[in-house]
């Protein structure tokens, strides 16, 4: 009989802790800019752990059936400090897949974040621990622990597929999805772009910010201004 289904492969990243750091410093948005807006997550998952907690850290992926959390609790033993917890749940909402007990046992196991492509529950008490959780909604319901699903595959979540070990970055945005293949530079592009950005805020707050470019991008498309 096949395992597929109830599976575990466990990988751990080779993301170097110097390029997390960095990715830790830099919003989600200038990372999702330089990636051609094109891997970030839906903005229907919202962060539900501490106000303001950003994260940044490889993605250890599991995905579990619809209403049942059996593979999460797994994924909670073998993830390793500094894991995001990528956890594809089909989207499901009317069970929730994580709540305040697990989100404490992924504290103590000094897991970054969880992200859930479904509900949880608790909110009230994750918006106090020391860990982000992001996901679609919460329900008081409560989930079966039966299985199957599976530890250490590609996922679906938030409208993106993850790969184990990709680095995943958060804030109060959303998530955006970096491959691991391509970390190193994703995250010197979005550096620059940052850059760029804190010199147009200073000039904006000096009131020398140069807005011609609106003018010229609506005449190279036609626009007739007024003069």
């Amino acid at each position: 009989m096949t395992s597929i289904g109830f599976r575990i492969k466990p990988v751990r990243s080779t993301l170097p802790r110097d390029l997390i750091a960095r990715a830790a410093r830099l919003p989600a948005s200038n990372i999702g800019d330089v990636m051609n807006r094109n891997a970030c997550m839906v903005g229907t998952l919202r962060p539900y752990g501490k106000p303001g907690l950003a994260v940044a850290g490889p993605a250890f992926t599991v995905r579990v059936r619809a209403g049942d959390n059996l593979m999460l609790h797994k994924a909670l033993d073998l993830a390793a400090p500094g894991d995001v917890v990528v956890c594809d749940a089909g989207g499901f909402l009317q069970q929730a897949i994580l709540g305040e007990i697990m989100a404490r046992y992924a504290v103590s196991r000094k897991i970054a974040a969880v992200i859930i492509d479904g509900a949880i529950r608790d909110a009230d008490s994750l918006a106090q621990l020391d860990i982000q959780i992001y996901a679609y909604g919460a329900t008081p319901a409560g989930p079966y622990k039966d299985g199957p699903g599976e530890i250490g595959y590609a996922v679906a979540c938030g409208g993106q597929v993850v790969q184990p070990g990709d680095l995943i970055v958060g804030d109060g945005d959303g998530i955006v999805v970096v491959p691991q293949t391509e970390a190193e530079t994703v995250i010197a592009e979005a550096e620059t772009h940052n850059a760029k950005e804190v010199k147009t805020m200073a000039a904006i707050a000096a009131g020398t910010v140069d807005r011609s470019w609106v003018d010229a991008t609506l005449r190279a498309r036609g626009c007739q201004l007024a003069p």
